[in-house]
């Protein structure tokens, strides 16, 4: 985890004059008093609020304004400012509930950014006090240490806070052993809308207040004793509504291990309509000391549901389902077809995973031969994965967690929509359920994504429609039809991801009019000015509002002739099939710019804190602008017209995407592939054609142009690195930091050198045996000539022809550094001209082979979308990195030099694009070809730099925290280790945040090759 930073961009939101956007005068005056009485952050521009107005449900309510208080003293303050104006409040986590809960006209509390504290743990008694917006994977990380860990394991545990979690009485996979969140939280301190604190606990333990409040709901109990009885869902998973069984329970697992009864249970489920959390005191379970897998592989939807009543028998702590749909989005997700298919055998309709934990290994080996067992008897011999150990467990379970995300993967307008994924069965109807809900998806022409909770009768399951069109009046059909099995089999309509907008109509559905007079009697007592996220529960919406639609029927996006080529998203798809058109055939008047940028469903992925890579500025500023999330947001809104400017020629895009550093991590990371570096350059290309370009821009961008001839005069063209007075000169005209040094030009280029290593010719390395043509770019071939000296030694060592291109007086560029200043035409240029040299050598087979990974994998990446067609694809497939091509040749006996021992440890810092193309494992793989050689990972996200980012003025606050955030500080903690980055910019920041050289790994073999 790290510190929020107090950078100039949040600083900024804090003085900006609220009159510039408020949607009222009194929604002005309210931004006013809360500048002048608080010191949170005030956000009530429409892109801000825009940004706050969706969460991961199909809605969209547009927030009066946007609060980030940076204490609990802000939170109060603002409460009392909001009564006294009469103004809604709405309390916000991570903005991923999907019915949603958070989303309203109100004014928006954010805690995630300040108040996420961790308070009094108590190993006795296993507890931890927690304030409301910490994230559930980060208390787990500070709990693994002591064997505690808090088991409410919801899919969403990098990004959930404890504060939502409460207010949606979350599960998780494990609910069937460890309970929802009402069982595992012992108490909580909030805020009332009338501005007074209260403190909810054991009954027995309550103040004179507090006391009050649950003789009040014991009275409604007891009141309603009889409906309770015959109306209440006796299921595990039943989140609808208000608590008010605490005081008679009809769930089949008790609140409270004795019996007793205690009031803050009130308030979980209560989706933040009763108080605002202040503090929770939660009980935590001890951390298994092992965990078995089974994956259980069944030829038919119906034989895996039928089988779960038999499984949970076994004891274990998690049963889960993945379909067959899932099964295929994942393996068509290149981080996640490797893990999915050693799940997997041959074609199976459906898998589930059967999990047994606890702390003797021998005893959960037994009960996973018991499951073979098991599945044999039920006529599926052999149909049993075991996964014993941790590593393999992890990542399947990571596929998964994941399973919601993949499934809005789909492209077209259609998607599976999220209003009966919750209903809850008992597990002994489970199959005829599903048999029954599949065929109501098939008489409305359409079909259902299945996954998640066998073990106890709750399964995640979406119906494919196409809000924007006839969706809403299929989803009142299908939600009406399945309302009618809910009851014919007794379950729960709303069975964990809670009620909202899409599911607050059917509360009266459930519990009859009497019990929903009740839940209002409650709202009123506690929250009498009705402020508390108003339309939740109590006096909800009908769920099919087309007003409150994130796509309404009249949405639309405006003209836009993109420049680069969009077409694979501009699709529609088959709800009954899942097939899509043609690429270019679906309507999008962006030429599918818009859908790709739609495609992000806010399920808020992107604001993990993991070893991934993304979102390296929203890891810095904590700031939802500066998420993948919420540049997606802003682009959306701006390019369908709610931003009431140019998305292109405005501000409020360019400052969303001002900190997105292109490091491509949403690329691999984003589970529905939102792409927001190829966004940018879109945005960048189409700002240029309306703005043109500034002198800074000028100067990147044509680096490679005016390089060869700096090389001429080093000593000049360095002049500015030794003279302070140039440095501050160039941060004044060009905006480059005075902070920071420049790559250095060199006489000894590889072009000067090249004659002398010596290199094949064109027609050579046709003709040879092993042929290798390496791709000598701007960087290494003028700055770091000796990265491609000692890639052509390693290759020839190992008795490749080398041939290289780029090494000439006119050198090859793949248009890299013009993209990032928004020259789409001239990168264009570029990567023509490359393609044109390349491409003979590709249509031999012959790899071509690079140093800099972000210009290499532009022939994998960008050049695909510039119109170049099949040639583009073709020299694609045979683009690859140095470490790429030779842990290839390794793995076919083709690269067996020979090598002297390591002497040194070895730590390895990836690139972005590495990352984003799976290209960094090949780094170890090659140097572990070194005997005794053992490099390991430094767990980072983006150095910093990124290209020309880190070295701008205006960035190098950002570029320096986001270095501190993991790279910097583990390279100092390894003071004797060799160092190695294959990207220039990540060397760049190492030597300049921790005075270290770091190196490319072929300097690396190089090295250590046995001759030179």
């Amino acid at each position: 985890m790290s510190a929020s930073l107090p950078l100039d961009a949040a600083r900024r939101k804090d003085t900006e004059p609220a009159a510039a956007h408020a949607a009222t005068p009194e929604a002005d005056e309210l931004a006013r008093r809360l500048r002048r009485e608080t010191e949170g952050e005030v956000m009530f521009d429409i892109a801000a609020r825009g940004r706050y107005a969706t969460d991961a449900s199909i809605y969209q309510i547009m927030p009066i304004g946007v609060f980030v208080p940076s204490s609990t003293r802000d939170v109060q303050l603002a409460i009392d400012i909001a009564r006294d104006m009469k103004v809604p409040l709405l309390p916000r986590g991570g903005g991923t509930s999907q019915c949603g809960q958070t989303t309203g006209a109100a004014l928006v509390i954010d805690t995630t950014k300040h108040l996420r504290g961790i308070g009094a743990l108590d190993l006795h008694a296993a507890t931890v006090e927690v304030e409301p917006g910490l994230v559930l994977d980060h208390l787990n990380a500070y709990l693994k240490p002591h064997g505690l860990w808090f088991p409410v394991d919801v899919s969403t545990s990098a990004q959930a806070t404890l504060g939502g979690m409460a207010g949606n009485n979350s599960c998780g996979s494990r609910s069937i052993a460890y309970g929802n969140m009402v069982h595992n939280v012992l108490g909580i301190d909030a805020w009332l809308s009338d501005g007074s604190s209260v403190s909810f606990g054991p009954v027995a333990r309550l103040g004179a207040r507090e006391r009050a409040f649950a003789d009040f709901v014991k009275s409604l109990a007891d009141r309603h004793a009889g409906d309770i009885d015959a109306k209440w869902p006796r299921l595990l998973r039943r989140v609808g509504g208000y608590n008010l069984d605490i005081f008679r329970p009809r769930s089949e697992r008790p609140y409270t291990g004795d019996g007793s009864v205690n009031l803050a249970h009130l308030l979980v489920g209560a989706e933040g309509t009763l108080a605002l959390t202040r503090r929770m005191k939660l009980q935590l379970s001890a951390l298994p000391r092992a965990k078995v897998l089974g994956v259980v592989n069944f030829p038919t939807f119906h034989a895996a549901m039928d089988s779960a009543q038999h499984i949970v028998k076994l004891g274990p702590t998690a049963v889960e389902l993945v379909d067959r749909t899932m099964i295929e989005l994942s393996r068509a997700n290149p981080a996640f077809r490797p893990v999915i298919e050693k799940a997997l055998i041959g074609g199976p309709a459906a898998i589930l995973l059967v999990e047994f934990s606890g702390d003797d290994r021998a005893a959960l080996l037994r009960q996973l031969q018991a499951l073979v067992e098991l599945i044999g008897d039920l006529g599926l011999a052999g149909q049993v994965v075991q996964m014993p150990d941790e590593g393999p467990q992890k990542a399947l379970w990571e596929v998964r967690k994941a399973g919601l995300n993949i499934m809005m993967s789909l492209k077209g307008d259609g998607k599976p929509v999220s209003f009966i994924e919750d209903c809850a069965v008992p597990l002994e109807h489970l199959a005829e359920y599903t048999d029954a809900l599949t065929e109501v998806f098939t008489r409305h022409g359409t079909r259902g994504t299945w996954y998640a909770h066998a073990s106890v009768g709750t399964l995640h399951v979406r119906p494919i429609l196409d809000m924007r069109r006839d969706g809403a009046s299929r989803m009142r059909a299908i939600a009406e039809e399945a309302a009618e099995l809910v009851r014919r089999y007794r379950g729960a309509y709303s069975g964990e991801h809670g009620d909202g907008l899409c599911r607050g109509e059917w509360i009266a559905w459930q519990f009859g009019p009497r019990l929903v007079e009740a839940f209002g009697e409650i709202k009123r007592q506690l929250d009498p000015l009705n402020l508390m996220n108003p339309g939740k529960i109590v006096d909800p919406p009908k769920m099919d509002e087309s007003r409150l639609f994130r796509f309404p029927p009249n949405y639309r996006t405006i003209t836009l002739t993109p420049v680069f080529d969009w077409s694979p998203w501009n699709v529609q798809n088959d709800p009954a099939t899942e097939q899509t058109t043609a690429p270019g055939t679906g309507g999008d008047t962006t030429g599918g710019f818009a859908k790709a940028v739609e495609m992000c469903n806010n399920n808020g992925h992107c604001r993990k804190f993991d070893a991934g890579t993304m979102c390296p500025s929203y890891r810095v500023t904590r700031d939802e602008q500066h998420l993948t999330r919420g540049r997606a947001n802003t682009l959306r809104l701006a390019l369908s017209g709610q931003l009431a400017e140019d998305p292109f020629g405005g501000d409020a895009v360019a400052e969303a995407l001002d900190l997105c550093v292109g490091c491509k991590g949403c690329k691999r990371d984003c589970p529905t592939g939102v792409d927001m570096a190829k966004m940018k350059l879109e945005f960048l290309a189409q700002r240029r054609l309306r703005r043109g370009s500034s002198m800074k821009d000028q100067l990147i961008a044509r680096l490679p142009d005016y390089a060869p001839l700096a090389s001429r005069l080093p000593w000049l063209a360095n002049l500015r690195n030794r003279v302070p007075a140039l440095a501050r000169w160039s941060e004044r005209w060009w905006g480059l930091s005075a902070q920071r040094s420049l790559p250095a030009f060199r006489r000894d280029t590889f072009a000067r050198i090249a004659p002398g290593l010596p290199l094949a010719s064109r027609q050579e390395v046709l003709a040879a045996a092993k042929p290798v043509v390496l791709f000598v770019d701007t960087f290494n071939g003028n700055f770091e000539t000796e990265n491609a000296r000692d890639a052509v030694r390693v290759l020839k060592a190992a008795g490749y022809t080398v041939h290289a291109a780029g090494s000439t007086a006119n050198p090859l560029c793949c248009g890299r550094t013009y993209l990032a200043a928004g020259m789409a035409d001239m990168a264009k240029d570029k990567a023509k001209a490359l393609l044109d040299a390349l491409l003979p050598f590709a249509e031999r087979g012959i790899a071509v082979v690079g140093l800099e990974p972000s210009c290499l994998l532009t022939l994998r990446d960008e050049m695909l979308a510039m119109g170049f067609g099949e040639r583009a694809k073709t020299l694609a497939g045979h683009a690859l990195l140095l470490e790429e091509f030779l842990a290839r040749e390794a793995r076919a006996g083709r690269f067996a030099p020979s090598w002297r021992p390591a002497r040194q440890p070895m730590r390895v810092h990836g690139h972005c694009h590495q990352k984003a193309f799976d290209a960094v494992q090949p780094v170890l793989e090659v140097l572990r070809l070194i005997p005794d050689a053992q490099p390991m990972l430094i767990e980072s996200s983006c150095c910093g730099m990124a290209g020309s980012f880190g070295y701008e003025a205006r960035h190098h606050e950002v570029s320096m925290h986001m270095a501190e955030l993991s790279l910097l500080p583990a390279v100092r903690e390894a003071p004797d280790a060799l160092i190695v980055a294959d990207g220039t910019s990540c060397r760049h920041q190492i030597a300049d945040g921790a005075g270290r050289e770091a190196l490319h790994v072929a300097r690396v073999l190089a090295d250590h090759l046995a001759s030179t």
